[in-house]
């Protein structure tokens, strides 16, 4: 029997690609394309939600959903760690509810955060400049936050990175004090790059999308794990064994 599936943010170009994969896949189903003006109730009767939405009403979609006692997999943009807190109280509270927050379902973005990750011990200096198509509503993306917060999490007992004074603002956004710097532009997809630079040296990590099939994988494998485990799980470096 194939797995029902709730799209909310549907008819935003994410949520178009989950669509037209869940529909071209033999093991999903679509259950329901929920819009911005649909109600979320739509959701009921899903076996797992995925949240492709705008980081303003995601919060309340997450919310909404794990009231129903649903699987949620959250692939919009804005959840740092400071806004997934409280979810993740809250299914410490029920071991029966689960929720994944992927930044990115690209396998190779996946690969170059844990790379910048390994990276971080051994260089004082790092920044990381992001890039995405015009559209984007948020920055910095979820994708350059959570390798921020990586980086500083590696870094934890080395302390922060070097980097300017936070009131410089043309310096890039201070996150896990790492700078991040955001272009928004046409002609682009997405790109990050994480620049370290030691004594005599640099060293970049570059990650570059050339096509929105390159979420397809992480999105299917999401789908499928979110149906078989319960609790918190964030990026998708756990499920890949990183």
């Amino acid at each position: 029997m194939a797995t029902k599936v709730a799209v909310v943010g549907s008819t935003g170009r994410m949520g178009g690609l989950v669509t037209r994969l869940l529909a071209e896949s033999e093991d999903f189903d679509v259950h329901a394309r929920i819009g911005r003006h649909d109600p979320i109730d739509r959701v009921e009767g899903a076996d797992v939600v995925i949240d492709v939405s705008v980081p303003a009403s995601s919060p309340e979609v997450v919310n909404a959903v794990l009231d129903r006692g649903i699987p949620i997999v959250v692939g919009t943009s804005g959840w740092t760690a400071d806004r997934i807190a409280p979810i993740e109280r809250r299914l410490a509270a029920d071991a029966n509810l689960t929720a994944f927050f992927i930044p990115n379902f690209s396998l190779g973005s996946v690969l170059a955060t844990r790379f910048a990750e390994l990276a971080a011990p051994h260089f004082g200096s790092i920044e990381i400049v992001e890039a995405h198509h015009a559209g984007k509503t948020d920055s910095p993306s979820g994708t350059a936050i959570r390798t921020a917060e990586l980086i500083g999490a590696a870094r934890a007992d080395l302390g922060p990175v070097a980097a300017p004074h936070a009131d410089q603002r043309a310096r890039g956004q201070q996150v896990a004090s790492v700078p991040v710097h955001s272009l928004r532009m046409a002609g682009i997809a997405a790109r990050q790059e994480v620049i370290f630079g030691g004594t005599g040296e640099t060293v970049r990590i570059i990650h570059e999308t050339l096509s929105d099939e390159s979420y397809e994988p992480g999105i299917l494998l999401s789908l499928r794990e979110a149906t078989i485990r319960t609790g918190l799980i964030v990026g998708l470096g756990p499920l890949l064994g990183l």
